[in-house]
Formats: C-alpha cells, sequence, structure tokens
C-alpha cells in the first residue's frame, strides 16, 4: 500500500536525519574498530581472500533483459514473510 504524505514527509524530516546522524558516528568508528578485527581481510579488493565456495562457470548462463520480461510468476505461492504477516516475535529476531 501507499503511505499518506504526511507520514513521508514527517519521516523524512526527522527520521531521516536521525538515521544518517548515527551513520555518521559508525562511519568515524569503523578504522578503529576494522584495525581491531582483521584489517586485511578485504575480498572485495582480493577475492582470493574469499570464503565463499566458487561457483563453476557452466553453471552460469546469460540472460538478456528481453527474457526477462514475459516471466509468468501466477503460479507461484506467496509465502506469509513476502506478504508481511511474520509474527511480531520473527521481525525481533
Amino acid at each position: 500500500g501507499s503511505l499518506p504524505k504526511w507520514v513521508v514527509n514527517k519521516s523524512s524530516q526527522f527520521l531521516a536525519p536521525k538515521a544518517m546522524k548515527k551513520m555518521y558516528k559508525a562511519c568515524l568508528k569503523y578504522p578503529e574498530w576494522k584495525q581491531k578485527h582483521d584489517p586485511h581481510f578485504k575480498p572485495w579488493l582480493f577475492p582470493e581472500q574469499s570464503q565463499l565456495p566458487a561457483l563453476a562457470l557452466s553453471e552460469l548462463s546469460l540472460q538478456h533483459a528481453d527474457s526477462l520480461e514475459n516471466i509468468d510468476e501466477s503460479s507461484l505461492a506467496e509465502s506469509k514473510e513476502d506478504r508481511g504477516e511474520g509474527s511480531d516475535e520473527d521481525s525481533l529476531t
């Protein structure tokens, strides 16, 4: 569903700046945190450091955008998670 304009306006005035301040404070502390937590581990720069299992190139396929336009998902069942019907306890974990 859509949110009323006043909700969007209030959240952009109060929640967004508050979230940005928290992000800024966290970013300031990152260099110190990284020095304590494996500072040389940078798998985005050095793929050989990645601990994820490798995929064989033969398992990958090239898909073109035009082949994705007519995907029929009508037979797929929607999960509770997709509908947002999880319990309050689920959202706390």
